[in-house]
């Protein structure tokens, strides 16, 4: 069974349970939403009155089955208006704080966060830490998409992503400008540099990869589920200066003493190295993919920065100034 999968689905029974309401769900239709047989949901029912969410059995009902209930009555004293699921995910979204470090809303946020986390028993809390991550992000400079994702269709990726199902997208590649059908298993999705992001197994390709939200045409949730055969880590594109998920190399940059400041300053990529030369010139080294962020991000200093290895992004970056140098040539004077 892959890490956290049966967490995964005690917490979509306990949702199940709320959604339902005075009317109560059977623990065999839960053991059919959940793909599992009814002795796994009395399990998952155990462990979820052990964290201590406020679910239980009434067999007092005119059909004579027993049917689950969660004790609303447990969180009235909290004048929040919200359910307890609402309120669980609320603390488990506590990541989104990640792409607001170092704006002035963040001590507000984790304060509003710890107050909230107050309202949850240890318990319930170390059983939301143990969700894996489906919402990621990944700090950065925030821009603004060129299309708005649709908040329907992310909460149906968010419900594909926690309950494992299986999904069919209809996606248009702006690199490409192609439009394509795509089995996919949603693991995660993630928020980075202004846009969401979902990382998907593609049965056809036997890989992650990766789709920018906003593209994706048309979205179907399957009945089928999905084992994960992958863990993803717990950043957002961790080995990327971007939103690529490539297999990260060893990049050399040399920067001219004008731009050395600027580059000593900052903390690109947690596995930077920067050398200094005596003359003020620095080297920074870099583990990262090489990918169209990394490209952009070291022609965005011009002659100021010489790559020295990979040899294949020497060539690439060179290419790219002989172009640019060549439009400049061939451009009217003036124009």
């Amino acid at each position: 069974m892959p890490r956290n999968a049966e967490v995964i689905r005690q917490w979509t029974i306990l949702r199940e349970i709320e959604h339902a309401r005075a009317a109560g769900v059977t623990i065999d239709e839960l053991a059919v939403l959940s793909g599992v047989t009814t002795r796994t949901v009395r399990r998952d029912l155990q462990a979820l009155e052990e964290a201590g969410f406020p679910v239980y059995d009434d067999r007092s009902n005119d059909d004579g089955r027993t049917r689950w209930r969660l004790n609303g009555q447990a969180f009235k004293g909290l004048g929040t208006g919200l359910t307890l699921a609402e309120l669980c995910a609320l603390y488990f979204g506590r990541t989104l704080l990640e792409s607001l470090a170092g704006t002035p809303f963040r001590g507000d946020l984790e304060s509003a966060f710890d107050k909230l986390s107050g309202v949850l028993t240890p318990h319930m809390q170390q059983f939301l830490d143990q969700l894996p991550r489906v919402i990621a992000t990944k700090p950065g400079p925030i821009g603004t998409s060129d299309v708005t994702a649709d908040p329907a269709r992310v909460a149906r990726l968010l419900e594909a992503t926690l309950q494992q199902r299986q999904a069919r997208i209809t996606y248009h590649s702006s690199s490409s400008g192609r439009t394509k059908t795509y089995l996919i298993h949603p693991y995660r999705v993630a928020y980075a540099q202004g846009t969401l992001y979902l990382l998907a197994f593609v049965p056809e390709y036997g890989e992650v990869r990766t789709f920018a939200v906003p593209r994706i045409q048309q979205l179907s949730l399957l009945e089928e589920r999905f084992t994960p055969t992958e863990e993803l880590p717990d950043e957002a594109f961790p080995d990327s200066l971007g939103v690529h998920s490539g297999p990260p190399e060893e990049i050399r940059i040399a920067f001219e003493p004008g731009a050395a400041a600027y580059v000593r300053a900052r903390t690109w990529h947690a596995s930077q190295r920067i050398d200094v030369a005596a003359d003020g010139s620095v080297v920074l080294s870099l583990r990262v993919s090489l990918d169209r962020a990394l490209r952009g991000w070291v022609l965005s200093f011009g002659s100021q920065a010489r790559v020295l290895q990979p040899r294949s992004l020497v060539g690439d970056i060179a290419r790219e100034h002989e172009a640019a140098a060549g439009r400049y040539a061939a451009a009217p004077r003036g124009a």
